[in-house]
């Protein structure tokens, strides 16, 4: 009997011991989760910031979130002012308010590091961004994102090879196979001249590759 009686007491002592090892550990974990998403933020991307080599050239800590769709809003394509782009040599992604329309794009968890530079890519500073906070919907919730709409569009088509790094990005992250397809069907300028950027993206992924294959070897 005195057997079975310190059996039952230790048996509380233990259940006491790992109730406050929990109720500690619980904070702790997250504090550490709150801290994590203090120190990121989420950002929505529907143009070429499809392609992660094209966003990690710049904001090397972006990590893919998920696949989301904004809705009453639609792709268009131009230039700020009118002005064509040097980086792309045609009109470039924008989305505008339109009722019944929707916009997938991708998710990107990024380090608050990085928020600089990526203003910096679309030229908030210029003026011929602005960045918004806009709600998108994936599968089971909604979030609110960063994400950039350009000021003062003319509309212009974009050139083969940006409208190609789009659809290179909505392949690598799997949107919707009938999007892809919308994409797939929009004009191009025809612009055949060489474009730096393209080169650039083209290192950018061998070397992803070539990392991809030695972690597979190892």
């Amino acid at each position: 009997m005195v057997c079975s009686m310190s059996s039952v007491a230790s048996l509380r002592l233990l259940i006491i011991f790992l109730t406050s090892t929990l109720l500690l550990v619980s904070p702790l974990e997250e504090a550490g989760n709150n801290m994590e998403n203090h120190l990121t933020f989420l950002y929505f991307a529907y143009g070429s910031n499809l392609l992660k080599e094209r966003l990690q050239l710049k904001n090397p800590s972006a990590t893919v979130d998920c696949v989301a769709r904004l809705k009453d809003y639609r792709l268009v394509f131009g230039n700020y002012k009118g002005l064509a782009s040097d980086r792309w040599h045609g009109g470039v992604a924008t989305i505008e308010h339109s009722p019944g329309d929707e916009v997938w794009g991708v998710v990107w968890r990024m380090s608050m590091t990085d928020l600089e530079s990526l203003d910096s890519q679309e030229n908030v500073t210029l003026g011929a961004y602005s960045p918004v906070e806009l709600s998108v919907k994936t599968k089971n919730q909604e979030l609110n994102c960063r994400t950039y709409i350009m000021n003062s569009c003319v509309y212009a088509p974009p050139s083969p090879q940006y409208l190609k790094v789009i659809m290179m990005g909505a392949e690598q992250n799997s949107l919707p196979k009938d999007y892809q397809e919308k994409l797939r069907a929009i004009q191009t300028n025809m612009y055949e001249g060489p474009l730096p950027m393209m080169a650039e993206l083209e290192r950018a992924r061998r070397r992803a590759k070539e990392r991809a294959n030695h972690r597979s070897d190892a």
